[in-house]
């Protein structure tokens, strides 16, 4: 019989609904029930696209014996982490502190009353690689609780009375100065690994934070090591087999430090963040190579990630088809690309991504991960044929081998929308329509957030969790402010007021209802203290985990909105929240990324360019493409149509008499500042590029 998950919305619980375990959902039941039994709660906190999740419920939770053990002596609970982050996040830190290491799948003993007393990660079911055995671990648990109940509800009190003071947060009466935003980075770039590219080893996740910060260093500093750590870091992983070398799109994070064998699952929320950090490199810097790997990710995610009925995108796809690979959808044996390419074609292809020899595989040392092993030229020479002819070839395999892929049962595809991570992929694809020129981002990407919008916005209460079918969660500050970011970026795109005015309606709430007494932003509305069951810490998120951290970006569209209106009062909200934030947030360096960032944007506000002019006039679109096609990091464009427009036009601008007039002309201004109106788009152009450093670059 299957058992109370075979209802969930989350796919992830589905799937285990066949177990013998008789799993409860999050919920007021299983916490009655504990209570009412004395019985302590096992946890289980895992995803989708987990691998080690999909082991330990091979392994422990379809054994029959096992589920018997837990049955028998706790209250079984299981969360999908995408639904709940409200829950993973606690449990996280909570079994952080006790084992020192925290992921999943996450494996937590709570008190009836959803406090913690043990925990980790993955067990085996017997022992093995240094881990007690998870039967032993159950056995050993149960017997302490029965044994010593007091004392381990009084272990379960002084952990949750840590988190408690942990997850307080003072405002600070220092100056928010520049020195914050220059230690940061100097402790972002003392990690880099200048031979692989990234920043640490093994293994090794994306940092896309960091690649933001940066870039918007050199622009201003124009120093070439600031420059390497960006472009060794980009192209070391386009190169890797992090990257999906057929399909397009970025795996999660690579095992090793060389960026070659990934974990293989594709997030939506990682590719969202890498396709901002590849479109901005190619502004950057005019190489081509960003553009090409920007495009992979737009074909993958609008390919196998895109609601192409509703809009929207999906949440992730999986690593594995089954429980015995490991990533073979993706992977190759020489004898399998032999059998789908010529003899030259597989000659080229040997040679480009290694496919020769031992493979990278541990399952199966036949298999290889396709990374760039040799360029277009090389090959040509040692082969003794033009570069033309190789490169020619080398396209033709990889069709080959994307065809014959698609034959192959693919991993599964979470399709649930959730609206933070939707935020952030709206986001980026509105990046990619400026940064690329292309108009069919754009199109996703309104179409996305008008679907979101749709689904899952309510006025004065801001946005639910997921869009589409019934949803418990919400009131999640992720959701709040990734969506606000997004729709500033189709305000800008647009001019449309309504997309503005959601954004104040949602700032109202983030300034009502989440705001905690130092002035930062807690996770949750309410600071996560009201819930009905669990532990009930506040939680400030301040670090990238690796999504950008929810007060950073905050604080990146309170003071966008400041800009496009001239409400001081959100400003002003701005420099609380950093200043409860960011003075301890820095000392974590590579970790506080976004959050840098926010105050460097903070201290010196980027350039508001202001088109003004009636929208269907030729020169005001031709002027407002100009403005969101020129290059310059967080550069804010309004579009301003005298007498129906959303905003306010800066200071400076109406000083210059902005408003008046007919004819479409354009304005770029500081803070304090405007350059001379500009009429043409090379102008503007120009004005964007060179205003306030004395000369264009």
């Amino acid at each position: 019989m299957p058992n109370r998950l075979r209802d969930a919305q989350s796919p992830y619980l589905r799937s285990a609904a066949h177990q013998p375990v008789e799993w409860y959902l999050w919920g007021a039941e299983a916490f009655e029930r504990a209570r009412a039994d004395d019985r302590p709660i096992l946890l289980d906190i895992g995803a989708v696209w987990c691998h080690w999740c999909h082991v330990i419920d091979r392994e422990s939770y379809d054994n029959p014996e096992i589920a018997a053990l837990i049955n028998a002596n706790f209250v079984p609970v299981k969360v999908d982490r995408d639904e709940r982050p409200d829950v993973d996040v606690r449990y996280q830190q909570a079994v952080g502190a006790i084992s020192g290491q925290g992921g999943w799948p996450l494996t937590a003993f709570l008190t009836p009353d959803g406090l913690v007393f043990f925990g980790g990660t993955y067990f085996p079911p017997d022992g093995a690689m240094g881990r007690p055995g998870f039967k032993q671990v159950l056995g050993a648990v149960a017997e302490f609780y029965r044994a010593k109940r007091d004392q381990a509800h009084a272990y379960a009190d002084e952990l949750e009375r840590t988190l408690q003071r942990l997850g307080d947060v003072r405002s600070s009466d220092d100056a928010l100065s520049a020195a914050l935003v220059d230690a940061a980075a100097a402790a972002t770039e003392h990690v880099f690994d200048s031979r692989h590219g990234g920043f640490g080893g093994a293994p090794k996740f994306p940092h896309a934070g960091a690649i933001e910060l940066l870039l918007r260093r050199y622009d201003r500093t124009r120093d070439p090591s600031t420059l390497l750590v960006v472009t060794r870091t980009l192209e070391q992983m386009a190169r890797g087999g992090v990257y999906d070398q057929l399909g397009g799109g970025f795996h999660r994070y690579s095992v090793d430090a060389s960026w070659t064998v990934p974990h293989f699952e594709k997030m939506l929320y990682d590719n969202a963040e890498l396709l901002r950090n590849y479109v901005h490199a190619y502004q950057a810097t005019g190489a081509e190579a960003y553009a090409h790997t920007a495009r992979g990710i737009l074909g993958y995610v609008s390919e196998t990630l895109m609601d192409a009925s509703e809009g929207g995108f999906y949440a992730s796809q999986d690593a594995d088809v089954s429980a015995e690979d490991d990533g073979d959808y993706y992977t190759w044996t020489s004898d399998e690309a032999a059998a789908v390419l010529p003899p030259n074609e597989m000659e080229v292809v040997r040679l480009a991504y290694h496919l020769g020899g031992t493979g990278e595989m541990q399952h199966d040392p036949r298999r290889h991960v396709l990374f760039v092993a040799a360029d277009t030229d090389a090959i040509a020479q040692l082969l003794g044929r033009s570069p033309a002819d190789v490169s020619d070839q080398l396209a033709r395999a990889v069709r080959r081998l994307r065809e014959a892929r698609a034959r192959r049962a693919a991993p599964f595809v979470d399709r649930t929308v959730y609206t933070s991570w939707n935020g952030m992929m709206i986001s980026a694809f509105l990046d990619a329509a400026r940064g690329l020129g292309e108009r069919e981002p754009r199109a996703a990407a309104l179409r996305a957030l008008d679907r979101i919008v749709r689904d899952a916005y309510d006025r004065g209460r801001g946005f639910r969790h997921v869009a589409g079918g019934p949803c418990a969660v919400s009131g999640l500050l992720d959701d709040q402010v990734h969506m606000a970011r997004a729709l500033l970026d189709a305000f800008e795109h647009t001019g449309h007021p309504r997309y503005l005015g959601i954004v104040e309606e949602t700032a109202d709430y983030l300034m009502g209802s989440f705001v905690t007494p130092a002035g930062a932003f807690y996770d949750v509305a309410g600071g996560g203290a009201s819930g009905a069951q669990g532990l009930k810490v506040p939680y400030v998120p301040v670090q990238d985990t690796p999504t950008p951290a929810g007060n950073a970006v905050a604080v990146l569209v309170l003071d966008r909105l400041w800009a496009l209106t001239g409400n001081a009062g959100y400003r002003e909200a701005a420099e609380r929240a950093l200043r409860a934030c960011a003075p301890g947030a820095l000392e974590h360096g590579l970790f506080a990324a976004t959050m840098a960032y926010a105050l460097d944007a903070h201290i010196d506000p980027p350039l508001h360019v202001v088109v003004v002019g009636p929208g269907n006039d030729p020169g005001t679109r031709a002027l407002h493409e100009a403005a969101l096609t020129a290059y310059r990091p967080g550069t804010i464009v309004h579009l301003y149509h005298p007498g129906v427009a959303a905003g306010a036009l800066p200071q400076p601008a109406a000083a210059l008499g902005a408003a008046a007039g007919e004819s479409p002309r354009s304005y770029v201004c500081s803070a304090f500042a405007c350059a001379p109106p500009a009429g043409n788009p090379e102008e503007l152009r120009a004005a964007i590029t060179s205003f306030g450093r004395g000369a264009a670059p």
